[in-house]
């Protein structure tokens, strides 16, 4: 049978993506972490992780034991829960995991209102930009996930999860103040000679931008690439570029330099979710029913 704490060095070295952060991790030194996996590595007789300068790689078993390996994990720490619960003792500490724009519209205000309801409940929130973070619920080194798609992008599989919409999120038409355009709807088609404000290839807000431009038939120049909202605004406010950003960033940012509406043609959108298990950790329900009712003040 195989040693669950051997897995669980194979689980921190998949998340951290290298044999020094996982041993950051564990609190543990990197020749130690290397020992384990050569452990366990000789146990089912074949290589799990490839080393390289990028850091560490699961290989093709790796990764099939990854997806084991969480689910483990995770059910360990649902079963010294549910123990702890029958003796009475109450949760205290609560772990979410949210993207950066979610971290700045939605979850302080919730953090605050649970905070005040479960003064016993400590909290901890992580950075997880999407698609990541899907593993570290299974396993239960997070309680709760904030996330997000994209038009165009793909939702990650939820084998032993719950997923629910919070949000449904518009992205708007961003344009200088006193752009031509402004106030006329136009299609991205009839902005084909702007430049464009968005994230790198492979970013979730370039992958719908591209797909919804596609769909207009139009291969848009994309100028300046920033996957940071703020920034966007800012080089649209400077007169440099245009893009589509979502409502709930907009609602919160200052007025003025710049003018949104929805654009010509389908309106996109990207949907906002909270991911956690299936027996969630007693404090969970409590602290999405606070996420519904902050997302629908944004919404509002």
């Amino acid at each position: 049978m195989l040693d669950a704490n051997r897995l669980r060095v194979l689980v921190e070295i998949a998340h951290a993506g290298s044999i020094t952060g996982a041993a950051e991790r564990l609190s543990f030194t990197a020749p130690a972490v290397s020992q384990q996996l050569a452990k366990l590595e000789r146990e089912l007789g074949c290589a799990l992780v490839e080393r390289g300068r990028g850091g560490a790689r699961l290989t093709p078993a790796g990764r099939v034991l990854l997806d084991h390996g969480e689910r483990v994990l995770g059910e360990l720490r649902a079963a010294e829960a549910a123990v702890r619960a029958v003796q009475g003792e109450a949760p205290r500490r609560l772990s979410l995991g949210a993207f950066a724009s979610a971290g700045k519209v939605l979850v302080p205000r919730a953090l605050a209102e649970f905070g005040r309801a479960h003064p016993h409940v400590r909290l901890a929130l992580s950075d997880v930009e999407p698609p990541d973070g899907y593993g570290l619920v299974t396993s239960g080194e997070l309680d709760l996930l904030i996330t997000h798609s994209y038009p165009g992008v793909p939702l990650p599989a939820t084998t032993g999860l719950h997923r629910e919409r919070l949000l449904v999120d518009p992205l708007l038409l961003v344009l200088p103040e006193g752009h031509p355009a402004a106030g006329t709807r136009p299609r991205l088609a009839d902005l084909a000679d702007e430049e464009w404000i968005c994230g790198a290839p492979g970013i979730s807000n370039r992958t719908a931008l591209d797909s919804a431009a596609r769909a207009e038939g139009v291969r848009l120049d994309v100028a300046y690439e920033t996957r940071d909202y703020e920034v966007s605004l800012a080089l649209i406010r400077a007169g440099v570029g245009v893009g589509l950003i979502p409502r709930s960033i907009l609602r919160a940012a200052s007025p003025g330099g710049w003018t949104a509406q929805p654009p010509g043609g389908d309106r996109p959108a990207r949907e906002i979710y909270a991911v956690h298990r299936r027996r969630p950790y007693p404090p969970v329900p409590a602290m999405v029913a606070v996420l519904r009712t902050a997302a629908e003040r944004v919404n509002g």
